[in-house]
């Protein structure tokens, strides 16, 4: 069996994994090595904007997993994109640039979680950035991560934004500044008209450094153990082209999983880390009983309303031949028009009822319509108005069903388990058609598509929501961050009760943000790498 050794062995060439492999290799007396069980970022779909239409459902770059049948959906399975790639779900994603609310994170410190307050994660998120606004008391100057501002515009987009306007909804062209609140256009994560994916901001100027390696196919089978020390790792396990390799760390060494919310938990239950009557279930063997892995999955539901309009859309472009050539020639010339972005260009953070705070739903609107992302655009003119619960209440699990670790782990979201996640998802129905009534879009509405059978009451709009929404792609927690016996890893990351052994990935979260996972999964990256580099120097 072939070997190798690190200092360092980060499992996850994702949004965090990448920015480790770029921080944690900056000084040349750390030997890093990168695990991807994907391939290289090669695929030219990954680099265009709009392209996740053609790498999402593609098993060469997504992993293509389904959730269980879920209850709360009325027994639906829903498909659960991951990357599958260098950069991870930052090379499929919908590229917007959402960090969450302030509170979000003081909420964190304040069940015990010390250094992940606002003020102390705003220094990091600035330091990832390179932000069109510039350096500025919320935005960085100088960061490998570049984020842009939308240019292409509707007159239907406009008139979304006025709608939520006409509804108390402020206007703001920054959702990641001082207020989340308010309605405008996304931020996203793109440079020249190009994707800046995770792997594309930290992965690529780190790739020439001899300290680095990166390996791609590599699919990781589990952790390696002391045979002294049962609960101390030692390195890690994973296949290539069919054989078993084997990366031993260096005395002081640590293994960091980024493997994501779904591959996290997975390798370390296949390790004997974890539920014990789950790992026992699976037939693997309990080295450490750590009862809250692959539990507190938490996830964005999206409630995706779909109307036809009088006006042009991306659809009518995209289903005739000769504006679909010439949206792509100008991409191909200049880098401009709609692919050029995501297809999510409206953001708007608002308030489902009086009282709160700050704002509960969040909506994506899309100036275009399918069944579901990648799949044709509807035969007429359509836009699609995406309304999610911020703070979803209800709570799933993932967990292992065998001991092998190409079986894909069962997922079980409980979609719409917690009445107050019900309650929200009637108010969002409303809130979103309420908007299709203003002054500002009634009068490009013809018809509502979706849903179809045009439901009134509490309880048929909730039913509706049980028909037709959909996972927005934020799973998150199933490595929760705290101190009670329910949490994973403590808030240095490290797994309760296991020497040599992080988690730094969107897994750890205590609590789904208050928006979409990428940005706040960078920052998580940035945060672990200080905290390693930080308990290393005082070993040393």
């Amino acid at each position: 069996m072939q070997t190798k050794q690190a200092d360092y062995i980060v499992v996850g060439a994702g949004s965090a994994g990448c920015v480790l492999a770029n921080r944690l290799s900056a000084d040349p007396a750390n030997r890093v090595v990168l695990l991807e069980a994907g391939g290289p970022d090669s695929n030219p779909w990954i680099h265009v904007p709009v392209g996740y239409f053609k790498t999402m459902h593609n098993p060469k770059t997504d992993w293509c997993y389904k959730s269980e049948s879920d209850p709360g959906l009325n027994g639906r399975r829903l498909d659960w994109p991951r990357g599958k790639t260098l950069g991870g779900s930052s090379s499929i994603n919908g590229l917007l640039y959402v960090r969450g609310q302030k509170e979000d994170y003081d909420r964190w410190a304040q069940m015990g979680n010390r250094g992940w307050g606002y003020d102390d994660v705003l220094p990091l998120f600035k330091r990832s950035e390179t932000h069109e606004f510039g350096e500025g008391e919320h935005h960085g100057g100088d960061g490998e991560l570049s984020v842009s501002l939308i240019r292409t515009k509707s007159d239907i987009s406009e008139a979304f934004i006025e709608a939520a306007v006409e509804m108390g909804v402020p206007r703001t062209d920054d959702y990641n500044g001082e207020d989340q609140e308010g309605a405008g256009y996304f931020h996203q994560t793109a440079r020249n008209g190009l994707r800046c994916s995770s792997a594309r901001a930290f992965l690529n100027p780190a790739k020439t450094r001899s300290n680095l390696e990166v390996i791609t196919h590599a699919h990781t089978e589990c952790l390696l153990f002391d045979p002294s020390d049962p609960r101390r790792v030692t390195g890690v396990r994973y296949l290539q082209n069919g054989k078993p390799t084997e990366v031993h760390l260096t005395p002081g060494g640590e293994v960091i999983l980024s493997a994501g919310a779904i591959g996290s938990p997975q390798i370390l239950e296949l390790s004997g880390i974890g539920r014990g009557d789950v790992l026992q279930k699976a037939g693997v063997d309990v080295r450490h009983d750590l009862p809250g892995v692959g539990e507190n999955l938490q996830d964005h539901l999206q409630i995706r309303l779909v109307f036809e309009v009088n006006v042009q859309t991306m659809n009518d472009a995209i289903n005739k031949f000769i504006p679909r050539m010439g949206i792509g020639l100008n991409y191909v010339l200049f880098r401009k028009g709609p692919m050029s972005l995501g297809a999510s260009q409206v953001c708007i953070f608002a308030k489902s009822m009086d009282g709160l705070e700050t704002p509960d739903i969040q909506f994506h609107f899309q100036p275009l319509s399918a069944d579901k992302p990648g799949i044709e655009m509807h035969p007429f003119s359509g836009i699609t108005s995406s309304v999610c619960q911020l703070r979803p209440e209800s709570r799933g699990h993932i967990h292992i069903a065998s001991p092998n670790a190409t079986d894909y782990p069962k997922i079980v979201p409980n979609y719409l388990s917690a009445v107050a996640d019900q309650l929200c998802a009637v108010r969002a129905i409303k809130f979103a058609r309420a908007m299709t009534k203003t002054r500002a879009l009634s009068r490009f509405i013809l018809r509502e598509h979706v849903p179809d059978n045009d439901p009134q009451t509490d309880d048929q709009l909730l039913q509706c929501a049980r028909d037709i929404s959909q996972t927005i792609y934020h799973p998150t927690s199933t490595c929760r961050m705290g101190q009670d016996k329910m949490a994973v890893v403590d808030d240095r990351l490290r797994v309760h009760g296991i020497a040599g052994l992080r988690v730094a990935d969107a897994s750890i979260m205590p609590d789904l943000v208050s928006g979409n996972t990428n940005a706040p999964t960078i920052m998580i990256g940035e945060k672990a790498s200080d905290m390693i580099l930080a308990d290393r120097k005082a070993l040393s």
